[in-house]
């Protein structure tokens, strides 16, 4: 692993944190209440379940959950059966749970920043290694699987 900042952990963490200082910038409330909070709450604990389930599956394939580094296996299984990225798409859940959690509006714009981000920043180049090194069976897995959701 090498040792920098350029992990999407710390990208997630820092959109967290950008989320909570939009939301006291503009605390324009579009929802209060506690229905807001649980169903954001319910959105986090349903993403992070997704995460640990995509987790378990790189560990079965016995390959590397790290992005920049390069993968021994090409993992179709359990979630990513459904999205070539649900780790990342795990994190865009946790995102707008956090929005909903917030109760403000301004907050959400936050997220399709993190998704380019993660786009330009991880996928890309996690794309090209695996299509590199699986190259019929990463072309026939991204046929049949969009890459997000």
């Amino acid at each position: 692993m090498r040792l920098t900042p350029d992990y999407p952990p710390v990208w997630l963490a820092g959109s967290m944190a950008a989320m909570w200082g939009l939301s006291r910038l503009a605390p324009w409330p579009a929802w209060e209440g506690a229905a807001a909070l649980w169903a954001g709450r319910a959105l986090i604990l349903a993403a992070l379940l997704v995460m640990i389930w995509a987790a378990l599956e790189f560990r079965r394939a016995r390959t590397t959950i790290v992005p920049h580094e390069a993968p021994s296996a090409l993992v179709t299984s359990g979630p990513f059966r459904f999205s070539r990225n649900p780790i990342y798409a795990a994190d865009a859940a946790i995102l707008l749970g956090w929005g909903l959690s917030l109760g403000a509006l301004l907050p959400f714009a936050v997220v399709p920043v993190f998704v380019w981000v993660i786009g330009a920043r991880f996928i890309r180049g996690e794309e090209a290694r695996l299509r590199a090194a699986f190259p019929e069976a990463f072309a026939a897995w991204a046929a049949r699987t969009r890459r997000w959701l």
